[in-house]
């Protein structure tokens, strides 16, 4: 395998070679380089010793060689950089591996890609932070485990792109009680908060119970806002009043759809940035698929995705941030 590698001795890391405790070097395969994982593997690997090693994988080749000259380029310390040649090779050789994958099947693929009879026995940890079904979850959970070639933890988050970047991001982890404490160090370098949900599979179902909630009170936000206005109330001033009653929640205070009322809202960027439509429309999906499952009555699901579809299907609203709902559903502008 052809490898690029960045590697900076500290001064820090040459007066620890000396020191009789050496401390065992850890070894990283990071798959999955879209806009969530760059952003979260620029942070892990700044933030690990130069005695450790990460090798980095994504289909995207450009993404993988972008990443690995912004990394070179940084002024920062960090683990040393590899890059590999697809997502088994990535595994080949990690104590723990991180995967950032857009779908289920996405996620299914590469570990069958990984977990082949070839793959040299390792306790390994293979954290996924891709926001798939529990279903799809446990399926890749009992193929790592029959393996015998470690055990696999789910750790959707929550913050976005910006969250990403910023390395605050909040971590769901479905693991084993003894797996936290190895764990938990590894995800607050790339965020800032770790909530244990319980077993393998918990993080997804919390994280989609909370983008379902989520979903519909974007479309609820959208709507109460539409009719304010109709009704004659100044944009801001119902805003203020959502927020300091019961109508109060994310969309209304942090991602108000109606343009002027928050600064800092994809709505004043014609709806660019922020969390994409596409990305609600799958995310509320994966949840009415779970809750078939668990056999969990959804009133408002099925009619709240139809929302989505139609809107991700608008010109007017394709691409954009998933408040655009506002617009979709012919908010005053």
């Amino acid at each position: 395998m052809k490898a690029y590698r960045i590697v900076r001795q500290s001064p820090v890391a040459q007066k620890r070679a000396f020191s009789s405790t050496s401390r065992r070097l850890d070894s990283y395969g990071f798959i999955g380089l879209g806009q969530m994982g760059y952003q979260m593997a620029k942070n892990l690997r700044s933030k690990l010793p130069p005695s450790d090693s990460i090798r980095l994988f994504d289909i995207n080749k450009d993404a993988v060689h972008r990443l690995a000259e912004e990394m070179r380029t940084s002024q920062a310390g960090g683990a040393s950089i590899e890059l590999a040649q697809n997502a088994h090779d990535a595994a080949r050789e990690a104590d723990t591996v991180i995967t950032v994958l857009p779908e289920p099947s996405h996620v299914k693929g590469v570990y069958k890609e990984i977990i082949t009879p070839d793959l040299p026995q390792k306790d390994r940890i293979y954290i996924d932070c891709s926001t798939i079904d529990p279903s799809s979850s446990r399926e890749v959970a009992k193929l790592v485990l029959t393996a015998k070639q470690g055990q696999f933890v789910d750790a959707p988050m929550s913050g976005g792109v910006v969250g990403a970047t910023a390395g605050s991001l909040t971590f769901m982890l479905g693991s084993p009680n003894e797996l936290v404490p190895k764990i938990e160090p590894i995800l607050l370098r790339m965020g800032k908060r770790v909530l244990h949900c319980g077993v393998q599979g918990t993080g997804l179902s919390a994280k989609l119970a909370n983008n379902y909630l989520l979903a519909i009170n974007n479309i609820a936000t959208a709507e109460a806002m539409n009719l304010g206005i109709r009704w004659g109330l100044e944009p801001k001033t119902l805003a203020n009043i959502l927020n300091v009653s019961t109508g109060k929640c994310w969309p209304s205070e942090v991602n108000n759809p109606v343009k002027g009322v928050v600064e800092t809202a994809p709505a004043n960027r014609d709806y660019s940035g922020g969390f994409g439509i596409s990305l609600m429309k799958k995310d509320i999906n994966l949840a009415i698929i779970a809750a078939n499952e668990a056999k969990a009555k959804l009133e408002l699901g099925s009619r709240a995705r139809e929302v989505y579809e139609e809107a991700e299907k608008d010109e007017r609203c394709k691409g954009r941030d998933f408040s655009v709902v506002y617009r979709f559903i012919g908010g005053k502008e």
